[in-house]
């Protein structure tokens, strides 16, 4: 049985997708894996292909935080990889524009809701 933070993190990510469907988003390709780094969402709108990386937490209205703060060096490092290899792996897109996004998730589980700040064109250094 999963965790129960890879039970939030497995609902902040179907929330995401269910999100970028409701706005006409094609979804390429979930937790796209590789022992150099993984791909939570790989999805493409208007020929712009957009790797998502999804930050979930529960709600809490006494701590204001941001959960996209938690995509630290080496975790934007990993990523990089992966879309290289991605993009490598998927010839056909490799004339494609893209971009990496950060859907930050926040859970409500009382009220069972949930909210999605979504930040695009993230910017990574190398």
């Amino acid at each position: 049985m999963p965790s129960k933070k890879r039970r939030i993190g497995d609902t902040c990510e179907n929330l995401a997708v269910k999100y970028l469907f409701g706005k006409a988003f094609q979804i390429l390709e979930r937790n796209y894996r590789r022992k150099w780094g993984e791909i939570d969402i790989i999805a493409i709108e208007r020929d712009i292909l957009h790797f998502v990386e999804v930050k979930g937490s529960l709600f809490n209205p006494k701590y204001q935080h941001k959960p996209e703060d938690n995509v630290h060096m080496w975790k934007t490092k990993r990523l990089w990889r992966a879309i290289q290899t991605w993009i490598m792996e998927h010839p056909d897109y490799e004339d494609h524009e893209w971009q990496i996004d950060v859907m930050a998730v926040f859970l409500d589980l009382e009220a069972r809701k949930a909210k999605i700040r979504w930040t695009k064109n993230v910017i990574i250094e190398q």
